[in-house]
């Protein structure tokens, strides 16, 4: 599985080194009001500001996914792998294992920052606690959700060009969290969504003759 995880990385290193290069420059965008002013509420205002803006970048998992599956689909990989003693459950296991990285690798260093900057500038609200649980529980959720649509897309598709019909939907998860913001109800709903694509993911490749 280790051996497996490592060639996806590999293969799609390019979105792994845009995941740190974003969360770079949404960090800067998150501290840059505490060298203007220590004020809480500039500093509430620069994470919200970063937040908006991580939403939107989740949007590129999409082509991520899209990426794996059209590339595997083109260059069979697959069905080269498995002429080795690796089932193609295992295959998809090491590519989602690897989608998730990659969008943890985006988020997680925002998390650590946002933290720190809530425990240092901002008021004692013990509320903030359950806010960035739920704010980023719904972000990594978002990502997933844009991630796995994706990757349905990326294999059920004949080009490119055609796999960019999945874009809507992934716009739409998008959208949700950008008009609806984030809550039990939007952790729930992508939580569904994300089950019944990894179901249908599943179905597809498995099923599919290499």
């Amino acid at each position: 599985m280790l051996t497996l995880i490592k060639r996806e990385i590999r293969d799609h290193v390019i979105y792994f080194a845009g995941a740190v290069i974003f969360a770079g420059i949404i960090i800067g965008i998150a501290i840059t009001p505490i060298f203007e002013s220590r004020r809480h509420y500039r500093v509430l205002s620069g994470l919200g500001v970063a937040l908006t803006i991580t939403a939107i970048v989740i949007f590129s998992f999409f082509a991520m996914g899209v990426g794996q599956m059209y590339t595997d689909k083109n260059r069979k990989i697959s069905a080269f792998l498995s002429t080795l003693p690796v089932s193609r459950s295992r295959i998809l296991i090491a590519r989602i294992l690897t989608g998730t990285l990659a969008i943890l690798t985006l988020i997680v260093p925002q998390v650590i920052v946002t933290i720190i900057l809530l425990r240092l500038y901002a008021p004692p609200f013990p509320e903030y606690s359950g806010f960035i649980a739920e704010v980023f529980a719904g972000i990594f959720l978002a990502a997933f959700a844009c991630y796995c649509i994706g990757l349905q897309a990326g294999w059920s598709s004949s080009s490119i060009l055609s796999a960019m019909g999945g874009l809507g939907l992934a716009c739409i998860i998008v959208s949700l969290i950008l008009i609806k913001g984030f809550g039990l109800h939007i952790i729930v709903i992508l939580l569904l969504f994300i089950i019944a694509s990894l179901i249908r993911i599943r179905h597809l490749f498995t099923s599919t003759s290499l």
